[in-house]
């Protein structure tokens, strides 16, 4: 609740007819939201039909907002009856007279959203709001940053606080040495290199492994390379033989293991898989607007989680991942979800006999085949129309209301905080219960589950024993936690110490198998958390993903001159390498936000956040094609597609081929020297930009000569 005079005006109306109870007239409308003020121009519009827009942009939060002349008239004030949180693309009935409420909104993702007042519904005025979909990227250019400048010439620094008179020192990126005389030391940079030197000691060898250095190489697995193209079109999903947005793709395990040499190359030391459980097998409508259909092939939408999905592959593939991946030196993490199962699905009614269509439906034999009717102005999100979701059979053939929240019949409603909500809709384990249960009906009747019930388990000890077993089966070497802000943190620590235990006896089991001695490890990802430390890493977190770098302006000035990154540099160093609990996952594209590339598309900036990135202290994230410049995918209703295009191996060729061997010799540079991510940080000069990282007794100096005249 607040009162009219701290409003901040949002947007606009001009000249807008409204509708009173007395007569129509000419008023202006603002868009009005407590918490934050918007820039005038973002205007509400007349759309015809008594239909008034007005489009801002939200951060992730909850807002209050109505729509109201200046003076929240009675007659031209539109808001609740009742404060009222309201649903996203659901009109809301309004009083046009509500001079002291407000209508509540959670924001969960950022972007563009739409508020519409409607004067003519058929129940009286409405508003109701929508995310819009993201517009086609605009490619842009950079900032303008001071890089210093290089004559081209051989640059000289001084590394006396590094290195030795009489030391030789090699340039990594070119193979090139030279003698250190008077404390400095004279190079060429290579022209590949952009101005660059990695510099090290001529005869050092390649440091042991530690988390504290660690450059994980995340993969989607349906998106990578498929290597089984028998594997493509299991439980009968197929593609919609248009944008393919929402279908699997082909991508699998085997796939992976084909380009296990290219991520070695890379100098990867972990490779971080999506999901690999089994997924629901149908669809939902996918996008705002229902454009396509929507499968699992993320991984995010789990139906069994004892099973592998047969689209990523098969239990021995993934074995031998495992061996494959630590030959070469390569830790395997996985993605996991505690949080929530996957969406019901025609498909899956039809296939664990939940009979709950409604009489309107169709029947067709494999909901899989079921389009929607476009000439009668169907979309994808028809399919719920022919579900009756207050069935009983969704409480005794589903997950069942002791194991998930969930706004069908018969279950716990969702809450509205981070922890009780229902994120995106999915159905929300109940993880805080201390309620002994069996296996959720939908496993009893799952002929293939390895779900085994247990006495006296609650559902976050099922959850814990299922994750768990594929590190003791497998020897899985860590964790990505997903939604970690929406579960307990107790909970978190149970996971961890049950892991931990698992990779213990797997280690000691198949000692020729194991990559090293180091304990199981966990990386969490609280949706934009920043750089600092804070409670998650006393509940078993031994990293979290850092949205800061790639969230502002940062990660573009990084990659156009690295010396746009000293301070950060400096204090991510001493922040995080003198705290031996503390660590960071730095990375500049993501599946659920942006790809760096797609917003500049500039192959030479792409080179240049291989530096930037590289280099940072703490552990970094490279998402795959990062290095390859892979272009973004279709533009759709959904926000997050066009970061989950197919990898770009066709066009490794060229000056493509020429971006990835960059980032191949920083990435190695970065892997062979455990003082670049965890060593301390210590500026030589501003002109050129040079950097010393040390830890005991591995020493490097990095060197940017500056943009060249």
């Amino acid at each position: 609740m607040f009162a009219p005079k701290k409003l901040a005006l949002a947007a606009l109306v001009t000249s807008l007819l409204v509708p009173s109870a007395q007569a129509i007239i000419k008023t202006p409308i603002f868009l009005r939201i407590a918490e934050h003020d918007y820039a005038a121009e973002n205007r509400a519009k007349f759309k015809g039909k008594g239909k008034y827009k007005a489009t801002v942009e939200l951060e992730k939060g909850t807002y209050h907002f109505r729509l109201a002349d200046k003076e929240f008239s009675c007659g031209t004030s539109f808001g609740p009856e009742a404060a009222e949180k309201i649903k996203f693309k659901t009109p809301v009935p309004v009083s046009d007279c509500a001079t002291d409420t407000d209508f509540s909104i959670r924001i969960l993702f950022p972007g563009e959203y739409e508020f519409t007042l409607d004067t003519k519904a058929d129940s009286g005025n409405a508003i109701s709001v929508m995310r819009k979909p993201k517009k086609v990227a605009v490619v842009r250019k950079p900032p303008a940053v001071d890089c210093g400048t290089w004559d081209g010439n051989a640059v000289e620094v001084n590394v006396s606080s590094v290195f030795k008179d009489g030391e030789l020192v090699k340039d990594f990126y070119s193979g090139q040495t030279a003698e250190v005389a008077g404390g400095k030391v004279s190079m060429q940079p290579s022209k590949e290199s952009g101005g660059l030197l990695l510099l090290e000691p001529a005869k050092a060898k390649p440091s042991d492994f530690d988390w504290d250095n660690a450059s994980v190489y995340f993969i989607m697995t349906d998106r990578f390379n498929n290597g089984d193209t028998s594997n493509d079109y299991p439980f009968n999903r197929k593609k919609d033989g248009k944008l393919e947005t929402g279908t699997f793709q082909g991508g699998d395990i085997k796939g992976i293991i084909e380009k296990l040499d290219y991520i070695q190359e890379l100098g990867m030391n972990a490779i971080w898989l999506t999901p690999i459980v089994e997924q629901i097998h149908g669809f939902i409508g996918g996008g705002e607007k229902g454009s396509f259909p929507f499968y699992g092939y993320h991984g995010y939408w789990a139906l069994d989680f004892t099973r592998l999905d047969p689209n990523f592959g098969t239990d021995e593939d993934l074995e031998r991942l495992v061996t494959e991946a630590h030959k070469r030196g390569i830790r395997v993490v996985i993605d996991v979800v505690m949080n929530h199962a996957g969406y019901p699905t025609l498909d899956d009614m039809q296939t664990f006999d939940i009979n709950a269509l409604a009489p309107n439906a169709p029947v067709p034999d494999q909901w899989t085949d079921w389009v929607p009717d476009e000439k009668k102005g169907q979309n994808w999100h028809r399919y719920n129309n022919y579900i009756r979701w207050g069935s009983s059979e969704w409480a005794e053939k589903w997950w069942g209301p002791d194991w998930v929240r969930s706004g069908m019949a018969g279950y716990t409603a969702p809450g509205g905080d981070d922890i009780t909500m229902n994120l995106a809709g999915l159905p929300d384990f109940l993880t805080e219960s201390e309620k002994h249960v069996g296996l959720p009906p939908i496993l009893k009747n799952k002929p293939d589950t390895r779900a085994v019930e247990r006495e006296g388990y609650t559902v976050v000890d099922y959850l814990v024993e299922w994750h768990t077993t594929w590190v003791r089966k497998y020897g899985i070497d860590g964790f990505r936690a997903d939604t970690v802000k929406h579960v307990e943190a107790e909970v978190w620590t149970k996971l961890k110490d049950s892991a931990t235990k698992a990779l213990a006896e797997w280690k000691a089991e198949n000692p020729d198998k194991a990559i090293d001695d180091k304990p199981f490890w966990m990386v969490g990802e609280v949706w934009h958390h920043g750089a600092y430390k804070d409670f998650y890493f006393d509940h078993g977190m031994d990293s979290l993903i850092n949205f800061d770098y790639a969230g502002e302006m940062q990660a573009v000035k990084g990659a156009q001159c690295i010396n746009q990154n000293e301070d950060l540099y400096a204090t991510y160093a001493k922040d995080i390498n003198t705290d031996p609990d503390f660590n960071l996952l730095t990375y500049i594209s993501s599946h659920d936000t942006k790809l760096f590339f797609q917003r500049y598309e500039n192959l030479e900036l792409q080179k240049g956040a291989a530096n930037g990135l590289l280099l940072m202290p703490g552990g970094v994230q490279i998402y795959y094609g990062d290095e390859s410049g892979r272009p973004a995918g279709p533009m759709s209703d959904a926000f997050d597609s066009p970061t989950r295009s197919f990898m770009n191996w066709d066009q490794l060729k060229g000056d493509r081929a020429a971006l990835v061997a960059h980032w191949q010799k920083v990435g190695q540079f970065r892997n062979n020297h455990v003082a670049v991510g965890a060593g301390e940080h210590k500026m030589l000069s501003e002109q050129p930009y040079a950097f010393s990282r040390v830890k005991g007794d591995d020493r490097v100096v990095v060197v940017y000569a500056g943009e060249k005249k």
